[in-house]
C-alpha cells in the first residue's frame, strides 16, 4: 500500500480541472462506488490503487465535497485562503496561512 503524499488540512489543485481545496480526509486506496468510478471517462481514470482524498474543494463558481485520486492533485502554492463555508468547523487557520485540524474536546 502507498503512503499517501499528501496531508489533512494541506491545500491542493487538481491536475486537470481547474479548482482546489482542503484535505480533511484521506482512504489509502478507493473506497468509492464503482458507480461512481465508471462515471469517470475511461481515458482519465485513476487506478484504484492510490491514495484518495476527500477535499473541500471550490472552483470559481461553487463550493462542494470533491473526491480526487492522489495522481490527479498538485500542491497549491498560491496561499490564497480556501472559502469553503465548512472550513470552520473543521479546521484553524494559523497565522502562517496554513490549516490545521480543529482539536477535539472530549469529557
Amino acid at each position: 500500500m502507498k503512503t499517501a503524499k499528501f496531508a489533512i488540512g494541506q491545500v491542493v489543485r487538481h491536475r486537470l480541472f481547474s479548482f482546489r481545496g482542503i484535505i480533511f480526509d484521506v482512504d489509502p486506496q478507493f473506497a468509492n462506488t464503482e458507480e461512481w468510478y465508471q462515471s469517470i471517462p475511461a481515458e482519465v481514470r485513476p487506478n484504484k490503487d492510490q491514495p484518495f482524498y476527500h477535499l473541500l474543494a471550490e472552483n470559481s463558481e461553487t463550493e462542494y465535497i470533491a473526491y480526487v485520486s492522489e495522481q490527479n492533485l498538485l500542491e497549491d502554492d498560491s496561499d490564497e485562503p480556501v472559502r469553503h463555508p465548512q472550513i470552520r468547523d473543521l479546521f484553524d487557520r494559523r497565522p502562517d496561512g496554513h490549516y490545521e485540524p480543529k482539536r477535539q474536546s472530549r469529557h
